[in-house]
């Protein structure tokens, strides 16, 4: 984009970012669903006037960062990271699964900028500390975020452009925190979300392997906590079924998805939303999960003392090794279909289009029959499986008569 247009576009995010703050929420002009949802969660927690970060204990942060696998990693490839910082003059830096920053590195411009306003070690970035920002989305979204400009929530931050990816477990699939990239606005760059992705992956491939347990279990002997999501949900400790309420295997879902913890604050967020559900009331149901887990649940952060495996980080695992077929056996259909925990819908609706979109880049037929088992009227999937289907010695594949009996039903 030419200057004059980033300087339009600029405008643009000024007059939506003005209308929204002085118009009770009313937005002057498109701003995209994501950053308009952010803008209203963090209208409700923090003012426009924050004039930086707020900053965690330093020692705390310090003990997180030397104990985490991305401080492995990133000393790994950090000489990649520099140069990428120093050539673009971008600020890089790292998180943890909370979006508390753990490492930066700045070109000589934007390390100054950083600092005033604590994107250092030890800031939180979250939207409900310091505003929409990209760090944030990508952590929300679970998927790559740019914001823009004025799309930042907080004005200290306008004159800034940020790219940022999470970056994932490579064997559990676990999400570990984000890599974000920052520079200035005028220095907006239509491969800067690329740059993330590709520098999230470059840390993906130098994490040590974790040791946590991967795979579902096959017998239900097998030691530590397996969690059944997609479909049916079912707890087994130790191979013995769990008796849970639901709300209570929602709590044990999110502790198993976020095996780094979580506070009471996040719990309540990623449980119950905006709904006005006291505190104590999750620390009741927290306090009868404890029990039923033998008291392997710690608190401050709330986490789990065992080992997890979930069919979650199974599916996602395959889809990441491009074991198409694999992965849809695993699949058993939507996670805890009518739960009503925001994070687990958002879980639920990233691991659906995950699988569906590797089936229409990879359609192997006999996936794709499983697949439309769960999804009996996603026509498009069946199509392209067809579609790729050619007569083999004059015979058609086998699968060919059952997706054409699928899609008459579907379009019936």
């Amino acid at each position: 984009m030419s200057r004059a247009d980033l300087q339009s576009r600029r405008m643009e995010t000024v007059r939506a970012w003005t209308s929204f703050v002085e118009n009770d929420g009313l937005v002057d002009g498109l701003v995209r669903p994501e950053i308009l949802h952010s803008w209203t969660r963090s209208e409700a927690a923090i003012s426009t006037s924050v004039a930086a970060a707020p900053l965690a204990d330093e020692s705390e942060t310090r003990s997180l960062w030397a104990d985490s696998h991305l401080h492995v990693a990133v000393e790994r490839v950090e000489e990649e990271l520099r140069r990428t910082a120093e050539d673009g003059d971008l600020v890089v830096a790292v998180t943890d699964a909370q979006t508390r920053i753990l490492w930066t590195y700045g070109g000589r411009v934007m390390r100054r900028k950083a600092e005033t306003v604590n994107f250092v070690p030890g800031g939180r970035w979250d939207d409900r500390s310091v505003g929409t920002n990209a760090l944030d989305l990508a952590n929300r979204l679970a998927a790559p975020a740019m914001v823009f400009g004025a799309e930042h929530y907080a004005p200290i931050v306008h004159n800034w452009v940020c790219w940022a990816a999470p970056v994932h477990d490579p064997v559990t699939g676990a999400r570990l925190g984000i890599l974000d990239i920052s520079t200035t606005w005028d220095r907006t760059h239509p491969i800067g979300l690329a740059t993330a992705r590709v520098l999230a992956r470059l840390l993906e491939g130098a994490m040590p392997r974790s040791q946590q347990y991967v795979g579902l279990a096959e017998e239900t002997a097998d030691p530590g906590l397996v969690l059944t999501l997609l479909g049916a949900a079912e707890a087994r400790l130790d191979g013995q079924r769990l008796l849970l309420t639901r709300r209570q295997t929602e709590v044990l879902a999110l502790l198993a998805l976020h095996p780094e913890g979580l506070s009471l604050e996040q719990l309540h967020a990623h449980l119950y939303g905006d709904q006005a559900i006291t505190f104590s009331t999750l620390k009741a149901e927290v306090s009868h999960l404890r029990h039923a887990l033998g008291g392997q649940l710690a608190s401050r952060p709330y986490r789990l003392l065992m080992p997890v495996a979930t069919d979650v980080e199974h599916v996602l695992a395959l889809l990441r090794r491009g074991q198409v077929g694999a992965a849809v056996d695993a699949y058993g259909g939507d996670l805890m279909p009518g739960t009503n925990s925001p994070a687990l819908t958002e879980m639920g609706e990233y691991v659906a289009v995950a699988v569906r979109e590797a089936l229409l880049a990879d359609p192997q037929p006999d996936a794709v029959v499983r697949f439309s088992e769960l999804a009996p009227y996603d026509t498009e999937v069946i199509e392209v499986c067809l579609a790729s289907l050619k007569p083999l010695n004059g015979r058609r594949h086998p699968a060919v008569p059952l997706l054409l009996g699928r899609l008459a039903v579907a379009r019936s």
